[in-house]
C-alpha cells in the first residue's frame, strides 16, 4: 500500500513537472486572410492552414498555441510590444520586415497575383498596364508594397482581402494586388465570374513565423518543431488538408 501511495505521489509530481515545463505561445494573426487564417462560420473558431500549423508547431516542441485575433497592419507593432509572442499571418519574409523582427525558417512559398474585372481581361495583362490607375490592397502587405511601385498608381488599402476584392467589384479600382492562394481560394469559393486572376505570379517570396527580436530562443524552438513536423509527415498531411496535394 504504502509502495502504491508513494508511485502515486511520484507520478503526480512528474505530471506536474512536465505540464510546468509546458508553455503557452501567444500568436497574433488576422483571421480575414482564407485559407490560412479565417473564421469557421459555424463554430467562429480560428482555422487554416497557418493555425494548424503553429498548433502542431507548439505541440511538437512541448508546447500549446494560443490564437488572438488582430488587424494584420497591428501585428508587428504588437510583437514589438510583446502583447504576442510570434506572429503568424502569412506573412512574407522580406529584408524590409528582417529590420522588425526575427524570422522562422520559411514553411511555406508565395507570390502575388492580380486579380482584374473580367470585363477588363483585353486590356490588363501586366502592371505596366495599371500604371496610373486606382490599386486595391490590404493594409501593410506585400501586395500593398506591389502597388505602391506601380507608376502613378493610386493605391487604395483595406483592413481585410475581402473589402479590396468587393471595391474592385464594385468599381472603385481597376485591380488587386493579393497572395496567389489567396485569390484563388476566393475563387474556388465564390465562383465568382466579374473576377478573374491574371496568369503570373508577381514576387515569389516564402512565408515565415515572425518573433520579437529579442527572442531567438523562441525562433530556434519554432524551427525545431517545423522540423519534426515536416519529418513526421504531418506538415504535408496540413497542407493537403487547406492547399490540395504539393505540386513541387
Amino acid at each position: 500500500m504504502k509502495k502504491t501511495l508513494a508511485s502515486l505521489i511520484f507520478a503526480t509530481i512528474v505530471a506536474g513537472s512536465t505540464a510546468a515545463q509546458a508553455a503557452t505561445i501567444l500568436v497574433g494573426t488576422d483571421a480575414g486572410l482564407a485559407p490560412f487564417e479565417f473564421k469557421d462560420q459555424k463554430s467562429e473558431e480560428i482555422v487554416g492552414f497557418d493555425m494548424d500549423i503553429i498548433k502542431a508547431v507548439a505541440k511538437a516542441v512541448g508546447d500549446e498555441a494560443k490564437i488572438q485575433n488582430m488587424q494584420f497592419a497591428g501585428i508587428i507593432p504588437a510583437l514589438q510590444t510583446n502583447m504576442i509572442d510570434v506572429a503568424v499571418a502569412a506573412i512574407t519574409i522580406t529584408d524590409e520586415r528582417k529590420k522588425q523582427v526575427l524570422f522562422s525558417d520559411p514553411y511555406y512559398d508565395v507570390g502575388l497575383a492580380m486579380v482584374i474585372k473580367a470585363a477588363n481581361k483585353d486590356k490588363y495583362s501586366e502592371l505596366k498596364d495599371i500604371e496610373g490607375k486606382a490599386i486595391c490592397a490590404q493594409i501593410g502587405s506585400t501586395g500593398s508594397l506591389l502597388a505602391q511601385s506601380v507608376k502613378g498608381a493610386k493605391v487604395m488599402n483595406f483592413d481585410q482581402v475581402a473589402e479590396a476584392l468587393m471595391e474592385l467589384k464594385m468599381g472603385g479600382c481597376e485591380a488587386a494586388l493579393l497572395g496567389d492562394t489567396t485569390a484563388r481560394h476566393y475563387q474556388s469559393q465564390h465562383h465568382d465570374k466579374d473576377l478573374l486572376i491574371v496568369p503570373h505570379l508577381y514576387n515569389p517570396k516564402q512565408v515565415g513565423f515572425a518573433v520579437s527580436k529579442n527572442n531567438q530562443a523562441l525562433v530556434e524552438k519554432l524551427n525545431k518543431g517545423l522540423a519534426a513536423i515536416k519529418a513526421s509527415g504531418e506538415y504535408d498531411k496540413i497542407y493537403e488538408k487547406w492547399l490540395g496535394k504539393k505540386t513541387h
